[in-house]
Formats: C-alpha cells, sequence, structure tokens
C-alpha cells in the first residue's frame, strides 16, 4: 500500500515541479511578497506619520476678537500659516480645494467669563491627518494661559491650587497588559490572512492540474490502468497538494523570519519590540496551525479538481471559493473577535484567530489542540469524499 502511494507521490511531485506557475506561486510569492509587503507597508507609513507631523497647515480663523490670543497664539506656532478667507460658508469648498487644511471658528460667549467654544474645521477622512491633534495641542496651550489669567484674578496664584481647582479629578491610565498584546490585538489579523491566502493559492495551482489538467491532457486513463489501488492514487495526489501548501505556508513563515532577522533592529519604539519579540517556538507553533489548513486546502481543492471536466472548469469552480477562504481569515481583523470555544468551531476562522493570539502571546493551548484536531477531521472527511469520487467513472469521465 504504502509503495503504491509513494510511487504516486513522486511521479506527481516531479510534474508539478516542471511547471513554471505553480512554483511562483508555491515558492517565490510566499517567499518574497511577505517581506516585500511588510517592507513597503511600514516605510509608507512611517513617511505618512512624518510628512503629516512636519508639513505646515494652512489655516483661516473667523471670530478671533472673541477670544484674545488666539491669532497670536497660531502665528507664533512653527508649521502654521494664516490664509486669508473672506465668509466662514466657504470653508468647506476651501478645504476641499486644498486652499488651507484646517479653519477655526470661535463662537460668542454665552456670558462673560464662561468657556469659549472654538469649531475646527478641517478634512477628517484621512487616517494618517494630524490637524485636529496638531491643533488641539496648540488650543491647550492657550487655554492653561486663559485658565491662569483667569484664576489669578480671582486671587489664586499658586499655581498647584490652579491646577486643583481647574482640574480636581484627574485619572492616570495604567494598562496591564503587555505592549506585544495590545499591538499584537492591532496588527496581528493581517499576519494569518496572509499566510492562510498564501498557503491556499501554493496548494490550488497543483491540486488543479493533478486532476482536472489530467482529465484535459488525456493521461488520467493511463494512470488509472496501473496496478494501484485508487484509494492509494487520490493519496498519492493529495499529498503532493499538501506539500505544495505547507511548502508555500513555510516559505512565507521563512520570509517573514527572514525580514524580522535583517530589518528588526531598524524598527523603533514598541513595533519594533513586538516584532522582536516573536521568537523561533511562535513561528514553528504558527507553522504547525497552518498544516491542518493545508490538509483541509489539499483535500477540498483536490475534491473539487476530480469533479471538474477540464482545467478552465476547475478554475471556474474554485474563483467563488477564493471568497470562502477570505472571509473567515479576515475574521480576525475585526474589532471585538476573539478566540473562544464558539469560534474555535468555524473552520479557517480558527485557524486566523489562533495564529493571531500566539502573535498576541496570550495563546490558550486547550482551544488550540481542539482547533488541530477539528481541523485534521475535516481534512479526513474532505479527503475520503475525493477518494470517494475518484472511484466514480460517471465522475471522473462525465460529458
Amino acid at each position: 500500500m504504502r509503495s503504491g502511494i509513494l510511487t504516486v507521490f513522486r511521479k506527481e511531485l516531479l510534474e508539478v515541479g516542471r511547471d513554471r506557475k505553480t512554483l511562483i506561486f508555491m515558492i517565490v510569492l510566499p517567499l518574497l511578497l511577505i517581506p516585500l509587503i511588510i517592507q513597503i507597508t511600514t516605510d509608507f507609513v512611517a513617511d505618512a506619520e512624518q510628512e503629516a507631523a512636519s508639513a505646515t497647515l494652512d489655516y483661516a480663523i473667523f471670530g478671533q476678537e472673541r477670544l484674545p490670543g488666539l491669532a497670536e497664539t497660531f502665528a507664533s506656532t512653527p508649521g502654521f500659516e494664516a490664509v486669508p478667507l473672506d465668509d466662514p460658508a466657504q470653508i468647506p469648498q476651501a478645504v476641499a480645494d486644498g486652499r488651507i487644511d484646517l479653519a477655526l471658528v470661535v463662537e460668542p460667549l454665552a456670558q462673560a467669563g464662561g468657556q469659549h467654544v472654538v469649531q475646527l474645521h478641517y478634512n477628517n477622512a484621512p487616517l494618517t491627518s494630524k490637524v485636529k491633534p496638531r491643533t488641539n495641542e496648540v488650543l491647550t496651550r492657550l487655554g492653561s494661559d486663559v485658565r491662569r489669567e483667569r484664576l489669578e484674578a480671582l486671587g489664586l496664584g499658586d499655581p498647584a491650587l490652579q491646577l486643583g481647582v481647574a482640574e480636581p479629578v484627574v485619572m492616570v491610565e495604567r494598562g496591564t497588559a503587555p505592549m506585544r498584546e495590545v499591538l499584537g490585538e492591532r496588527i496581528g489579523g493581517m499576519l494569518p490572512y496572509m499566510f492562510i491566502i498564501f498557503c491556499f493559492l501554493g496548494a490550488m495551482y497543483p491540486a488543479i492540474d493533478l486532476a482536472a489538467g489530467e482529465k484535459e491532457r488525456g493521461t488520467l486513463e493511463t494512470l488509472l490502468l496501473v496496478p494501484i489501488p485508487r484509494h492509494q492514487v487520490v493519496l498519492g495526489k493529495f499529498l503532493v497538494v499538501f506539500t505544495a501548501g505547507v511548502v508555500s505556508a513555510v516559505l512565507t513563515l521563512v520570509g517573514l523570519g527572514g525580514w524580522l532577522a535583517l530589518k528588526g533592529d531598524e524598527l523603533g519604539g514598541d513595533i519594533g519590540a513586538v516584532m522582536q519579540s516573536i521568537g523561533a517556538t511562535d513561528l514553528v507553533l504558527i507553522a504547525t496551525m497552518l498544516v491542518p489548513t493545508a490538509a483541509i486546502f489539499a483535500a477540498l481543492l483536490l475534491c473539487i479538481s476530480i469533479y471538474a471536466k477540464s482545467f478552465k472548469e476547475a478554475q471556474s469552480y474554485i474563483a467563488p471559493l477564493n471568497m470562502l477562504v477570505i472571509l473567515p481569515a479576515f475574521l480576525a481583523m475585526l474589532p471585538g473577535v476573539e478566540l473562544n470555544w464558539k469560534t474555535a468551531s468555524i473552520p479557517i476562522a480558527n485557524i486566523s484567530l489562533a495564529i493571531k493570539e500566539l502573535i498576541k502571546g496570550t495563546m490558550d493551548y486547550s482551544v488550540l489542540v481542539a482547533i488541530l484536531g477539528s481541523s485534521t477531521l475535516l481534512a479526513a472527511i474532505l479527503l475520503w469524499i475525493s477518494t470517494l469520487w475518484f472511484r466514480r467513472e460517471d465522475v471522473l469521465f462525465r460529458q
């Protein structure tokens, strides 16, 4: 039995190794694309943050006479430049046209000595916009000066008393979660998404070629004449597709690990510390989670490929399957979705969430064992269906 499976495995593996498209999806893209995506993303975010923080903001002020010192404070602050604007009604169009970055409108005081309300008008769509925090910093400084003047007029000259009156209760935040868990919650969902997608892509072309492709080339009949039981033929083909998926997943991890080894020291701050805290053990556990994922994809893709009459038909069947892979993998990036016994029962999503927990360093290993077991069982069921279909002549040679 074992020799028949190995014979088919070796034969199909050699054929897969000759296909350039398969090698690109299985080896080149996983190994190079992940580091490239991470490098481009980190560079882009860093450049966008730096540009937004250092850019000169053009502004217009209306009602400045209602808040003495407002115009002077902005005029003396580096990075702000006043632009004349005739009417507050022009603000939305001026912001949209790029003539100004922000406009400040001071509302009339409700009563003498009351609170000054300053409206900030700006484009709040860009995620990297620094208009609000930079403007708030200037207004906070001005507000402190106004508060100090008012308290001194009331006879409170001591800065400590001023602070006690102005802010009698202050909350000091002390988060208990380690920084790895905090940032892992925010960025940890993207990595399993990419791992799973590349695992699927790596297994897809070999699966199509080893069943539907052989039907199209007319070589399947020759293979069926070989004195090897059909379930062994299916197992041999499954092992090739499974190997392709595992290789793609492992090379994705190798690409990530290589990038961390070469570029990890260049990442500053908390992100750099988190990326460097992902050690070899974590990468091995992540690779372990991808093994049953590759088995599920291999069995499912082979099942579809056996049913399809041609390479093109198999591709048309697998195209909508992409969404069934992407959506569960995407769950790990949604806020509030956590790994528990309920989400652990959702195929693909459980793998994605488990990898996210490994990145965060908060993995519950009892759930990990359950996920590995359920995923292996699902792969076995799909492989059994593939074997049943491969034994049916009406499926193999349907018109």
